[in-house]
């Protein structure tokens, strides 16, 4: 099982960004992809999941309405799109998937708020 996750980015205050997720391994429709973020010095934060299968999400309280999850079935992609970006979500932006009982995570994508 293999998550591999788009590069670093870096964008203005009100920007949006679009992190990606490539699954492989397994079957992508079977399982949730989560998203889980890490800013500096702080604990890991829940910010959603995706239900490949039908496109079902969950989002985290505090992040509704900024944040929106999807998933390409024809290529195993799950995508993370980020509105109006503000400089507290600079951080490290993690896909992982729960397979076989064992958690998956992809290496990070780290996003930079900055004017």
């Amino acid at each position: 099982v293999q998550l591999v996750q788009s590069g670093a980015e870096l964008r203005n205050p009100g920007a949006s960004v679009k992190v990606s997720c490539k699954a492989s391994g397994y079957i992508f429709t079977s399982e949730y992809i989560h998203w889980v973020r890490q800013a500096p010095g702080q604990a890991l934060e829940w910010m959603g999941r995706i239900d490949p299968e039908d496109g079902a999400t969950k989002y985290a309280q505090r992040l509704q309405g900024r944040v929106t999850f999807t998933a390409d079935t024809s290529t195993s992609t799950a995508y993370a799109d980020i509105s109006d970006l503000k400089s507290e979500d600079t951080a490290v932006y993690y896909c992982n998937a729960e397979v076989s009982k064992r958690y998956y995570w992809g290496k990070g994508t780290l996003v930079t708020v900055s004017s």
